[in-house]
């Protein structure tokens, strides 16, 4: 369980920062609400009557409420176009004042300047 924990809170930031529990407690004021109202009249009936919103219970109002209240954020994002100062940029390509010569090194492994061995050797084919 510890090493999901991190895991889980991100899961659980994200739903709140989007609002998921606000859907959450209505599933949940709704269920209370259908099982209220089954009480006194068939299943079907109340959830027709949980679900038209004419008949809200108190955690659906104050659920609404707590929605339009809910403050938004303060920093608006604003797209705009990026402008760059134009600056005069000129490429000045030049020898360097001093350099050495580097040589070719032979470092070529002598492998593939002898014939392999004649007959092939029979050891490894199995």
């Amino acid at each position: 369980m510890l090493p999901r924990l991190p895991k889980l809170l991100i899961a659980l930031a994200l739903a709140v920062s989007i609002g998921l529990h606000w859907t959450v407690l209505q599933v949940v004021a709704w269920t209370g609400m259908v099982i209220s109202y089954s009480q006194d009249a068939p299943l079907a009936k109340a959830v027709v009557k949980t679900l038209d919103g004419k008949h809200p219970c108190s955690l659906c109002k104050k659920i609404s409420n707590a929605k339009r209240s809910e403050k938004k954020s303060e920093y608006q994002f604003q797209a705009r176009k990026v402008k760059f100062a134009n600056a005069a940029v000129s490429f000045i390509f030049s020898a360097p004042m001093s350099f050495w010569e580097v040589g070719e090194q032979n470092d070529v492994p002598d492998l593939l300047t002898h014939a392999p061995p004649l007959p092939p050797p029979r050891d490894h084919l199995g």
